[in-house]
């Protein structure tokens, strides 16, 4: 969910919220159907994959969630730039509710820009705790879902990348 907050100096800041819930239910079902395709009579192993969202397993796709809002923040700095303001960090583990990105972009920035945006960090989000369970519980999976995130980075990156500077076009005699 995007919504767009105070208006100063020409620029808007945005806010981008991922519900965990959401998450690891798009992540539960993402592995159930993994779980349930795959190619084994061994329902232990089907099991494995299907738990990711159940008590213990949790906490690794937390840490996984908490690591790959880090990278988003960060590949977003250009809109983000927050000066610190926690001195002492540490790794305690926290179930954050809602993961929240307040960007400062131009007045100008588009809507449908931010939305895209929106979407493909909630699956990166997805897509990069997936590779990170399947890589333990069904290697042979791990890259598939890899490579889903790379292309969710990707458009991630193309799309800050396209707002950062004006498109210049020259004019062409035809």
């Amino acid at each position: 969910m995007s919504c767009f907050l105070n208006e100063q100096n020409g620029t808007v800041e945005a806010v981008l919220s991922f519900k965990r819930n959401q998450l690891l239910y798009d992540i539960a079902n993402c592995a159930y159907i993994e779980g349930h395709v795959m190619e084994t009579e061994n329902t232990h192993r089907h099991h494995m994959v299907q738990d990711v969202a159940e008590e213990g397993n949790v906490d690794r796709v937390t840490r996984v969630l908490d690591l790959n809002v880090a990278k988003c923040r960060e590949m977003l700095y250009p809109f983000i730039k927050h000066e610190i303001h926690r001195h002492e960090l540490d790794d305690i583990l926290k179930e954050t509710p809602v993961y929240g990105m307040v960007l400062k972009v131009p007045q100008d920035f588009s809507q449908t820009t931010l939305n895209l945006l929106e979407r493909l960090i909630h699956e990166f989000l997805v897509c990069k705790s997936l590779a990170d369970w399947m890589s333990i519980t069904n290697p042979d999976k791990a890259q598939t879902w890899d490579i889903k995130a790379q292309e969710a980075e990707r458009g991630i990156r193309s799309g800050i990348l396209s707002r950062l500077r004006r498109v210049r076009r020259r004019s062409h005699p035809f």
